[in-house]
Order: structure tokens, then sequence, then C-alpha cells
């Protein structure tokens, strides 16, 4: 969202936070309920659209609405380096003059080499981030190259209220105890070759980084999405780990200067050591937190299972959740994601008050056919919670980036075309639509186009059309 306060930014939004979260509530009865996801009734059915980049009709959007394809994975990045595929996390760093500048990750293993330039990477892993700048005047892809590189799975992440962008490692990796043994995560053995330790944060500015180093005091797990409180510079942080996660908290000695060192905690439900299953919707629940005493730790004392945080937490009191995903700090309110969580392990949205100290469960999916694997989420510019689904298991419909208006009402608003048939630059595309994830939803500074990115086989989109004062 740039480099302004989101609590200014959001202002003209059609509801305040009471308001969200009212609606919140109502889509907890509506998914309880079982009711079906569908369109919203202001915007329309989705249909088929023209990608006016490509010509092929990727997506199914509401009438009206255009999207612009860019940044392919295999095309050439004006650096020279080829886009990576594995199209992940992604935020907008800088807004200037119709200019957007947003840093995308790429959750990318393997220890055969960096992306981009192996003398500016940290490792020789191919994880890492790229930078786009996509001028909405002429709806095109104007600059784009590798900004981080020799990092290890790089998920999600999150903006900083100063302009950058905090890419974060799925996966904690330490060399010289990878002989201990490992989770059974069939990726881990294909880093024999890595150098350095990974599972850490690192900060990334617009332009790259030239000697790129992990901001290691916010810890060594299984890092997903971050979120600042721009009031206090206090970084929110999910881990997507199973069968136990945190949701964790760095609290920097100078905020806005994170590598300059801080204290990590992760959060403690009263009463509960799990908040894995079924859970009372709405519920008030108190919360405070526990320290963990070694961030560095990121395994076992004599095992190499990346579970030493985590451990670290549970045993000082604080709640094991399952599988975090997206978080999103919105008007004095952490907003978080678990992708397996609930009764029927399909997922559900947490909001934590920061002011009154609470935790309550605003969402659980209970249906496969309907909306599950809730990841990536933002609050759009007007008021609505946006989710990128990464729906579990098998299904037959393309996945949906939803929506949840001021009024309580989940929809979809944008869904990859199942229909589709054929091939563009050598990505088989009628499998893409069937199985891609939506990723790193993200809105220019004056609400008129939305990013997104579906992961496989790597693509990111612009979107814009009639938003008017509509739901989105």
């Amino acid at each position: 969202m740039g480099q302004k306060d989101r609590r200014a930014f959001l202002k003209h939004g059609l509801v305040a936070a009471g308001g969200l979260v009212l609606g919140l509530a109502a889509w907890s009865q509506l998914q309880k309920t079982g009711t079906s996801l569908s369109h919203h009734k202001s915007l329309g059915p989705l249909i088929p659209t023209q990608d006016q980049s490509t010509g092929l009709p990727i997506l199914n959007l509401p009438n009206g609405f255009e999207y612009h394809s860019f940044a392919w994975a295999g095309e050439t990045l004006a650096d020279g380096y080829r886009s990576p595929r594995a199209c992940d996390g992604m935020g907008i760093v800088a807004d200037s003059n119709g200019v957007v500048t947003m840093i995308r990750n790429h959750e990318l293993r393997g220890s055969m080499g960096a992306t981009g330039d192996p003398s500016m990477a940290w490792d020789n892993t191919g994880g890492g981030t790229t930078t786009l700048k996509f001028d909405t005047n002429e709806k095109r892809l104007v600059d784009s190259g590798v900004s981080l590189g020799g990092t290890v799975n790089n998920c999600a992440g999150g903006v900083t209220p100063w302009g950058t962008w905090l890419s974060c490692e799925e996966g904690p990796v330490t060399p010289e105890l990878m002989h201990l043994g490992t989770e059974p995560r069939q990726w881990l053995w294909k880093l024999d070759n890595a150098k350095k330790r990974h599972g850490f944060v690192f900060e990334v500015h617009p332009d790259g980084a030239m000697n790129p180093e992990p901001i290691v005091a916010m810890g060594q797990f299984y890092h997903e999405a971050a979120a600042v409180d721009p009031a206090t510079g206090v970084v929110y942080m999910t881990e997507d780990r199973a069968p136990f996660a945190g949701l964790y908290r760095y609290l920097p000695d100078v905020p806005g200067k994170l590598a300059k060192g801080g204290l990590l905690q992760m959060l403690r439900v009263t009463g509960h050591s799990e908040l894995k299953g079924a859970v009372s919707r709405n519920q008030q629940m108190s919360i405070g937190w526990v320290e963990i005493a070694d961030p560095e730790q990121g395994h076992t004392p004599g095992t190499h299972d990346g579970a030493g945080v985590v451990a670290q937490g549970m045993a000082a009191g604080g709640t094991g959740f399952i599988s975090l995903e997206g978080c999103i700090y919105y008007d004095g309110s952490i907003f978080f994601t678990s992708k397996a969580g609930g009764e029927a392990r399909l997922g559900q949205v947490f909001r934590l008050d920061l002011e009154n100290n609470t935790l309550q469960l605003i969402f659980e999916a209970t249906r496969q056919s309907s909306f599950s694997g809730p990841d990536n989420i933002i609050v759009s510019p007007r008021g609505s919670l946006m989710i990128c689904e990464d729906r579990l298991g098998t299904y037959k419909d393309g996945q949906c980036v939803a929506a949840l208006d001021a009024m309580g009402q989940l929809f979809a608003f944008c869904q990859t075309n199942t229909d589709l048939r054929g091939i563009y630059g050598g990505h088989e595309l009628h499998n893409t639509a069937i199985t891609s994830e939506w990723a790193g939803v993200c809105f220019s500074e004056d609400g008129q186009w939305m990013f997104a990115n579906l992961y496989s086989p790597g693509i990111t989109f612009a979107i814009t059309g009639p938003w008017d004062d509509g739901p989105v």
C-alpha cells in the first residue's frame, strides 16, 4: 500500500473498523450454513474476460473490468535475468505519478544457483524477490529486475510504512545440522549444497540489496507473512507449519530499524494451549505474549526439525495454531489466516484487537466446494477484506480472489477460467487454471488498480474497472 499510513489510506472506505468487524461476524454465520460462494449483486456474475496483454481469456471477472498480465515466469526482465516462477506474496512499496512499484516473492527451493546476480546473493539457493514497476497510465510494465537472491522459499511478507518489503523465508535450514534429520518435507534434501542458514526475514528496498543480510532477531522458523503497526513499528508475523505454528510479534529496539535488534514474542491465548480445531466464533479471548529466549534456535536441540522457535513458545505458555498464512494490519487490529484450521480443517480467519488485547475467530470454512484455504489477505480501498484462495484437496472450479463486503457478504471477485485451453510461453494454461493458488493481492494508492499473482506458472495481473463506490 505504499508508504502512507493505512489508517489514512482507508478513511474513504465504506465502513469504519467496527463496521468491518460486524461484516466479518456475518461472514462466519454465512459459512456455517454452507452458503455457496457467488458473485456480488452490484457487480454481476463473473464472465471470461480477455487479457489485454495476450488476448487469452485467463480470468473470469465482473463485466466492465479489464486486466493486463506481465512478468510471466521465463520472460526476460529489464535487468537481463529471467523472471522466476512460483510467484507468491507481493506488496506495493512506492506509488508515484501513476507508476506503481511492487516487490514480488518467489517461493523457490534448491541449492544449484541463485536467482539473479550470484555476487549479490545471500547464498546459492533459488528463492528471492523481483521488483516490478507498472505504469497505470500506459497500462504496461516499464521496469523490472531481481532485487533479492540466494534465499529459500520466499513465501509471503509485508510492506513497511517506510517503503520497504519484508520478504519471509518459509524454511529453517541450518547446514551443519542437516545430518540430524528433517521434517517430512520432500524439498529439504534439495538444499544439500546450501552454505548459509535460512528461515529468516530479509528487508528489501525497491532497488534491491547489494549485500543482503537476514534479520536474525526476528527468528528462524517457517516464516509466512508480516504486518507492521505504523503507530508503534511492531511487526506481527505468521508461521506456516504443522502440527503447530505460532503467531509472533517483533518489538524493535529502534522502530523502523529492524536490523538493529529487538525482542521476539509469541502469542498466548488465555486458557488455550492450542487453537487448531473447533473454536467458538466471535468469542472474545484475552491474550498475552511470551518471550522467545533464543530466536535463532530454529530447531529442537539435537534435531533439524524446524520446530525450535514454536517449541520454545509453547513451553513458555504460548498458543499453537496450524498453517498460519496471511497477515495484515488494519485500524488497530491484525487479521491473520490459518489455511488448515477449524473443525473441518479448511481454514479460519482471526482478528487480533491490539487495543483491547483480545482475539476472536471471525471466519471458518466448512465446505471445500464453496471456499477454503484462506491465504494472503489485505483490506481494499473501499473497505472489503480481500482473501486469496489456496483451496485444499481436489476440486473442479477455478480458485478465487474472494471478498467480504461491509454487509458481511462473501463473494468471488476474480477467478481462474477453467475452460481455458492453450499454451502461452510454453505454459499449459488449462492446468494452471485448475490448480493454481492466488497470492500477493494489493491495491494502488488511488484505489483504481488491483494487482495479484497466479502462483503457477507464475504471472502477475493488473486489474482495473468500474470500482466506483462498490464493494471491492
